[in-house]
């Protein structure tokens, strides 16, 4: 009986080692299939439209940004396409009210690799050039045009 019992304590570590070793594979195989590089395609790409000045608009639409952060790290790549009364946001002495928390928010979530495109449509019609914005604000020729052209190049359009 003594040895039967061995027989079977022993058969079952190793069962246990074996299906220990197998997950253990596993994970590791699941970590390095998600391994990305810097400059690496992502597999999420959005375009989110900014166009308004309602501070409750802000809140809503960046916190939004910053979940997509949450739930895909560094597999996304987001555009925030910043035009007509929204633009405020990106300029270093905005014209219309921007809460401290908006400014704080937009400077976080460009240092997480979120991108700021300002409308220099819009931009022109405040006679604003790029030493009104932010650093970090990439000034495109007409706003409206870039979400359309990141449409097409296979970004989801998220408006608010």
């Amino acid at each position: 009986m003594n040895t039967r019992r061995r027989i079977l304590t022993g058969l079952i570590s190793l069962s246990a080692g074996l299906f220990s070793a197998k997950a253990s594979h596993a994970a590791a195989q699941k970590n390095t299939d998600s391994l990305r590089f810097p400059g690496d395609p992502t597999d999420h790409n959005v375009v989110y439209q900014f166009n308004k000045e309602d501070q409750e608009y802000h809140k809503a639409v960046l916190y939004s940004v910053g979940e997509l952060i949450r739930k895909y790290g560094d597999n996304v790549t987001i555009v925030v396409a910043v035009f007509g009364k929204g633009i405020h946001i990106l300029a270093k002495q905005p014209l219309r009210e921007v809460s401290e928390l908006t400014k704080q928010r937009v400077k976080s979530l460009a240092a997480y690799g979120v991108k700021f495109h300002a409308c220099g449509n819009t931009m022109s019609s405040l006679d604003w050039t790029k030493d009104d914005m932010l650093p970090l604000a990439e000034i495109v020729k007409v706003g409206a045009a870039d979400v359309i052209e990141l449409q097409e190049k296979g970004y989801s359009y998220i408006s608010w």
